[in-house]
């Protein structure tokens, strides 16, 4: 492979250190109050000097990266933050929101547990967003719950987790786009093999972790719900309509993809069909709805930005082959056919090593044990388990954008019961895979 590195640069081929960039976003994506962008932009520059690079070669690179795998889950994230946009227009959200709780009730707090619960994975899976589906769930959910009694801190909990499971099950999310594309499995064999058994882990723990809440007095924050707030359920006939339409596309889509194995660009066709669906039978106009889906496209613009960064910043790391040294280091460490312990640190570097968004990290953590991976014959059914756990702990036990938006959209103040949850889910996860990696994977994916 050309290595590219330019005539000045600064390292040497396949040295660990044209890992300096990745250092560099890494340390500056856990600062608190910087922006991913920045950490990306100066990960860039840092890969720009140590590889020796000029204005043309840079130019190369970007070009590269607008058709590369993150550039392309960044516009289909974008457009599907344009289509939540649309559905939330027509009021599609909505009606799923009211239909559940319609026919789980809430009459008891431990059932408005688990109407939170599924709620908030159904919408964030819809829209591949867990601040976006919670903001759409809150306002017709709190009062519903509140009248069960439901704690403030007690739903902040369960907003981020249960979102942060929809988001690995929703077939187009950006999360689940990008380990398809990364693993190279079908939808259905990820979700059988990872996505359903960690998502069923983390919705049983913080179901639990919801009860305790519950009873804990010290969480002692408690719903005012005022007078304009009302718990009645009022579906149009047109929203009901548009409800159904939505969902069967939807499905109908969704096994297409399946049956004609589909690649990952096909999710942007999904997308804007959705889109013309839902314009077509809400009958809210075609330019009211492409409005409402550029503007949600513009508001993941931020987004694309960072993963084109990313992707520069991977490239330069391989000019200098970075990964190959680091692959080599880790098996050295691990052991030469040592399964098992790759994807034990894959779990704990994604997890507590790697930041600035889930899907970010899927594909840092790849790149990082890509060679170590091949070495040792992990099988990508565990590897994608492994992933999954890595992008989700990290916004669980840090204080970021996926802990702080439940909580602000539950009105809480209980960062003590976030980090409870938090913890909770994650460690629960964590040792789940470490058994999988040490038991279950000699047993189903022998060697």
């Amino acid at each position: 492979m050309k290595t590219m590195l330019g005539d000045y640069a600064l390292i040497p081929k396949e040295s660990l250190w044209a890992l300096i960039p990745m250092l560099v976003y890494i340390v500056i994506a856990f600062k608190p109050k910087a922006h991913a962008v920045t950490a990306g932009l100066l990960a860039v520059i840092t890969g720009y000097f140590l590889t020796g690079q000029t204005p043309a070669l840079f130019a190369k690179t970007v070009t590269k990266s607008l058709s590369s795998t993150l550039g392309v889950i960044g516009l289909i994230i974008m457009c599907g933050a344009g289509l939540g946009a649309v559905m939330s227009e027509a009021h599609v959200s909505h009606t799923f929101v009211k239909w559940i709780i319609k026919y789980i009730g809430v009459k008891t707090e431990k059932r408005a547990i688990i109407c939170v619960i599924v709620t908030t994975t159904l919408i964030c899976g819809f829209l591949g967003t867990l601040a976006g589906g919670c903001a759409i769930v809150a306002p017709i959910l709190i009062p519903v719950v509140a009248t069960a009694g439901l704690k403030p801190a007690t739903v902040a909990a369960l907003f981020q987790s249960s979102g942060e499971t929809g988001l690995i099950w929703g077939p187009f999310t950006g999360p689940t786009v990008a380990l398809l594309a990364i693993t190279g499995l079908s939808y259905g064999r990820m979700m059988l093999w990872a996505a359903i058994p960690y998502g069923i882990i983390w919705l049983v723990v913080i179901y639990f972790v919801g009860c305790r809440i519950q009873k804990n007095p010290s969480y002692d924050e408690k719903y005012e719900i005022g007078e304009d707030e009302s718990t009645e359920i009022e579906i149009t006939e047109r929203e009901k309509l548009t409800t159904i339409a939505f969902a069967l596309g939807f499905i109908g889509l969704l096994i297409y993809s399946m049956l004609t194995k589909q690649s990952t660009a096909y999710t942007i066709f999904v997308m804007l069909v959705l889109m013309l669906e839902i314009t077509i039978v809400s009958g809210i106009g075609l330019t009211k709805a492409i409005n409402s889906f550029v503007k949600g496209m513009g508001s993941m613009a931020g987004t694309f930005f960072l993963f084109i960064l990313l992707d520069v910043m991977l490239q330069y790391i391989n000019y200098g082959r970075g990964f190959e040294a680091l692959g080599a280091l880790f098996l050295s460490l691990a052991g030469e056919g040592s399964r098992a312990m790759v994807v034990i640190m894959g779990t704990l570097v994604g997890s507590f090593g790697i930041n600035g968004g889930a899907v970010a990290q899927l594909k840092v953590t790849n790149d990082l044990f890509i060679d170590a991976l091949k070495a040792t014959q992990v099988p990508m059914e565990v590897w994608a388990l492994a992933l999954i756990c890595g992008s989700r702990v990290t916004t669980s036990i840090y204080p970021g954008s996926n802990m702080i938006a439940p909580m602000g959209l539950a009105r809480s103040e209980s960062l003590k019961a976030m980090l409870f949850g938090g913890w909770a889910v994650s460690l629960i996860s964590i040792i789940f895979i470490i058994l999988w990696a040490i038991i279950g994977m000699p047993i189903f994916f022998p060697v």
